[in-house]
């Protein structure tokens, strides 16, 4: 058996946009993460606020927008606290199980938040900075101007970026493209793209060739339901990584191969599923926990062990390792 298999995506806390609107996930707590995906072999997890943030106004998240005026005025700086507060006070025994992120805005008030998150490393450590530009709409090439100092924090905490990434047209904010573009000009920082570049094959290479870069799996089941339902979020066809999408244990297996020493394996939990009804259009995907870990399991012990414990702690590069053997 493989040793220690680590989930490196999965969401802590409540999303008021997905509560508000009547999207579903819209919540998960440490224990309820940590007893699921125990129950399915896992040993550790990455964790990370959700996507919505107190900055944004309430009652303008109800009508589905995104608008100034929320109950709070630096992003994400309750989220991050909060979910720490679970992670090293609340609950330390399981806590001790996980290697917490914290998330940012690469856009909006980047000095305050700058700021507010150096503070909070002293206090509670965190191991790495997620970014899921397209839901709060905000360029992820911001990073190389005005937001260039969440690079410089990185560089001097020695932590990676993990950043959701995306192919639809329609999303400007978060293109694979534009991630690997602030990759290519910061070679000191580590990155990662989730949701395996949408499997876009030249994102995918253009990782494989940078030394800096890394992508994860995360909700992969439903990626590869959303080739073969012909829907937009993943690459079309003629840029597509070449694979039987109608078999996920087969793409995973597919990019382990081709990728070997790229590819980290996450879930998404709790969005592993996606279920909304988007101006009477009714979206349902679904999967679950153990779905996603029945994919990793279909691997090679080998290759179980590079996706899912050595290429991740690569992409870390934790300066005390003994944090992943602590009870």
């Amino acid at each position: 058996m493989p040793s220690m298999l680590i989930d490196c995506h999965n969401h802590l806390g409540v999303d008021l946009f997905f509560y508000l609107n009547g999207y579903h996930p819209y919540a998960q707590d440490l224990p309820a993460l940590v007893t699921e995906g125990r129950h399915c072999g896992i040993s550790r997890w990455v964790v990370f606020p959700m996507v919505a943030n107190l900055t944004f106004d309430v009652a303008a998240m109800r009508r589905a927008k995104l608008a100034a005026g929320g109950l709070e005025t630096v992003p994400y700086a309750f989220e991050n606290e909060r979910m720490l507060r679970e992670v090293y006070e609340l609950y330390p025994d399981l806590g001790r199980l996980t290697l917490p992120f914290a998330m940012l805005d690469p856009e909006r008030e980047p000095a305050a938040q700058i700021k507010v998150l150096r503070a909070l490393h002293r206090q509670f450590p965190f191991y790495g900075l997620k970014i899921q530009a397209t839901m709060i709409e905000a360029d992820i090439r911001a990073l190389l101007t005005t937001g260039r100092g969440f690079l410089d924090l990185a560089a001097e905490l020695d932590v990676p970026f993990l950043i959701h990434s995306s192919v639809a047209p329609e999303d400007k904010w978060s293109q694979a493209s534009d991630i690997l573009d602030v990759a290519a000009a910061t070679p000191h920082v580590r990155f990662c793209l989730a949701h395996s570049c949408r499997f876009d094959r030249p994102s995918l290479d253009r990782v494989a060739e940078l030394p800096n870069t890394w992508f994860d799996c995360s909700a992969h089941r439903i990626h590869c339901e959303g080739v073969t339902r012909g829907l937009g979020y993943v690459a079309p066809a003629d840029r597509r990584f070449p694979a039987d999408y109608r078999d996920p244990t087969a793409v995973l297996g597919a990019l382990a191969a081709a990728y070997p020493e790229k590819l980290i394996w996450g879930s998404d939990t709790p969005f592993q599923s996606y279920v909304a009804n988007l101006d009477g259009n009714f979206i349902s995907l679904r999967s679950t926990y153990a779905a996603e870990v029945e994919c990793l399991r279909a691997l090679s012990e080998s290759a179980q062990q590079a996706v899912a414990h050595s290429n991740l702690l690569t992409l870390l590069r934790l300066k005390d390792e003994s944090l992943l053997t602590r009870n």
